[in-house]
């Protein structure tokens, strides 16, 4: 099982954990994520206005490169994903978008939205499976109990999305388990940890990132895992570092004995 990769730019400095246990975990799994040969930064930010084409460019790039060679483009940076999957609706959606797009990239076929954008943890979930994840685990991570952090860009706008439910998603919790862990359920699993806003108004993104991290605590956790950057950073230098924070994918390689702790 083979897939285009977008790993993003963010996985080439601050996040290469994040990049290189996925790699190492996918292999054990038995599937194939192959790096886009020429890929673009994704702009990180999804362009709210309609006419903003230009930062549109980049992720149809992407898009059409993996419907070249027939497979799904798959992402792992949250950020990466929330604005190549928005991009790709769009394409599929607005049909003035999709005729400015085609026409500056002169894309022949035209590039209409039709390829599939997956998370990592949705082809865990829907191409291999919990069952299968849970069977090649080694080392499973029996007695911890870890919360998951969600955040903003995996879930919403749902509609958009598709990834889970936005109130009470389960892809981590099902995650959790399947590695030998106990998933820990509290509050603000799904609230903004404040990330966007550590430039201009630090205060306010340590209240959040504070308020997230003792809520964690006090249900239980022992550490939380998420699968943004941006999180994991503000989760750990905008906190008190009471509680660690860590990528998913390293306690999948973890469980999967293929990476030590």
């Amino acid at each position: 099982m083979k897939f285009q990769y977008f790993p993003g730019c963010t996985l080439k400095t601050k996040g290469v954990r994040l990049d290189a246990c996925a790699r190492t975990a996918a292999k054990a799994l038995g599937f194939t994520l192959e790096e886009l040969p020429e890929w673009q930064c994704c702009g990180a930010v999804y362009p709210m206005a309609r006419d903003e084409i230009a930062t549109r460019l980049s992720s149809v790039r992407a898009l059409t490169a993996a419907r070249e060679v027939g497979e799904p483009l798959v992402t792992l940076c949250s950020a990466c994903h929330h604005v190549i999957k928005r991009v790709n609706g769009d394409m599929k959606h607005d049909a003035d978008i999709r005729a400015k797009v085609n026409n500056y990239l002169k894309l022949d076929p035209p590039y209409a939205g039709e390829n599939e954008v997956l998370h990592y943890l949705e082809v865990l979930r829907d191409k291999i499976g919990w069952d299968a994840v849970k069977a090649a685990v080694k080392k499973p991570l029996t007695g911890m109990k870890i919360g998951a952090y969600y955040g903003c860009l995996l879930l919403r706008p749902s509609r958009e999305m598709c990834f889970d439910d936005p109130e009470n998603p389960t892809i981590l919790e099902d995650f959790i388990r399947a590695i030998g862990a106990e998933p820990v359920y509290y509050g603000l699993r799904n609230e903004c940890c404040g990330g966007y806003t550590t430039i201009e108004n630090r205060q306010y993104a340590h209240k959040q990132a504070q308020r997230i991290a003792d809520n964690a605590k006090t249900a239980g956790a022992e550490c939380l895992i998420t699968a943004c950057p941006l999180c994991l950073y503000n989760l750990t230098q905008n906190t008190d570092g009471g509680l660690p924070v860590r990528y998913f994918t390293e306690l999948l390689a973890q469980a999967l004995g293929v990476e030590e702790a």
